[in-house]
């Protein structure tokens, strides 16, 4: 299945660096080829991104994936619900990192006493 994380991540990869290898994703996104191969499949059956070869490429195993206007229009939205989520667990984890702080002042205030 593919998340809206890697989702989100691939597409904005792709955006900015068009011509990047599947190997690359991979090593760069922490997942196999294979997942990697299944999400731009993926991505290019729902017409989010078209895979064009290097004419000019020697090794004729160079591709370059272009974001459709459907694709740059799912990477916006993707963008927008990443950044809200992200927003919602910095927010998380400042309110848990506050009450940490106040456990451990009012642990340090117990053991003066």
């Amino acid at each position: 299945m593919l998340s809206e994380e890697y989702r989100y991540k691939i597409l904005k990869r792709l955006g900015s660096q068009p011509e990047t290898s599947q190997r690359e994703l991979a090593r760069d996104l922490g997942i196999s080829l294979g997942k990697v191969n299944f999400c731009l499949n993926a991505l290019i059956e729902k017409g989010l991104i078209k895979v064009n070869n290097f004419q000019a490429n020697p090794n004729k195993r160079g591709y370059i994936y272009l974001l459709t206007p459907k694709g740059i229009e799912e990477k916006t939205l993707i963008t927008m619900l990443f950044l809200k989520s992200k927003v919602r667990e910095y927010e998380s984890l400042s309110h848990e990192i506050e009450d940490l702080r106040s456990e451990v002042e009012r642990l340090r205030l117990s053991d003066n006493y």
